[in-house]
């Protein structure tokens, strides 16, 4: 690739960064918040790296082009070697694909369709349970409320009308939606998908943000992993969706 080629595509992918990392928080839809310095930095050593490029270009020796001038020389030396490498293979123009995407069209942030296929997160395994406050509708992660369905041997998740957030999973020919919070480790490429079934209310357009009420919905024993994580739904409304999406957290926002 051409020396002036590989100085733009440094800088449309430096600028590309910076737009999705400082400037804006789009970079929140594909990696955890704790990677978003690394980002910057990358973006602004993506953008001295062209300036470097540019400046050594700018320093070449002339001499050299002078003394092929002068003895008339119009082929380049790879021409008498039966090459030229003058041109930008075309392959090469899809790298700028990637840059100008950060800065004109980023991909959506993972939802439903992503959950429908992604590998279910392990419930994590919990032997002590704390006692659950006297609050109602009583906030909780998807988490915490599978590993209390399905683990607490006391039960006491019976009756209580419990409040949680996510957004909309469609589940077509079935009696039921899945309320869904997607978690990623590092990036999006390791995403994971934690949901809870919900009953008895029809389901929203995929990938509405919700905060929804309700109680849990008997299907097999509580307290053992039979138990299904599954909601009676009561209540349901909108919410804004949060700006760092991939993490369970307890219900936010206003509703609207």
């Amino acid at each position: 690739m051409r020396r002036p080629l590989q100085v733009t595509l440094l800088v449309l992918s430096g600028l590309g960064l910076l737009h999705a990392s400082l400037f804006t928080d789009l970079c929140l839809r594909y990696v955890k918040p704790s990677m978003r310095p690394m980002l910057v930095v990358s973006g602004f050593l993506l953008i001295l790296l062209s300036i470097a490029e540019a400046w050594s270009r700018s320093r070449q020796n002339p001499s050299v082009d002078d003394h092929h001038i002068g003895e008339n020389h119009t082929e380049h030396p790879e021409e008498h070697m039966g090459h030229n490498h003058s041109k930008v293979p075309r392959v090469a123009w899809l790298l700028f694909l990637p840059a100008l995407s950060l800065l004109f069209y980023a991909p959506p942030a993972l939802g439903a369709y992503t959950a429908s296929r992604a590998a279910p997160k392990a419930v994590p395994v919990q032997d002590a349970f704390d006692p659950l406050p006297v609050t109602s509708p009583l906030p909780m992660t998807l988490t915490d409320f599978t590993t209390r369905v399905q683990q607490d041997r006391k039960r006491v998740i019976k009756g209580r009308t419990v409040q949680m957030t996510g957004f909309v999973t469609p589940d077509k020919g079935s009696a039921y939606w899945d309320l869904t919070r997607i978690m990623i480790s590092c990036c999006a490429a390791d995403a994971q998908s934690i949901k809870v079934r919900v009953y008895g209310i029809p389901a929203l357009s995929a990938n509405t943000w919700v905060t929804i009420t309700g109680t849990w919905h008997a299907s097999g024993t509580l307290g053992t992993s039979s138990a299904v994580a599954a909601l009676d739904g009561v209540t349901v409304q909108k919410v804004a969706k949060p700006v760092n999406a991939y993490q369970d957290a307890l219900p936010f926002g206003s509703p609207r």
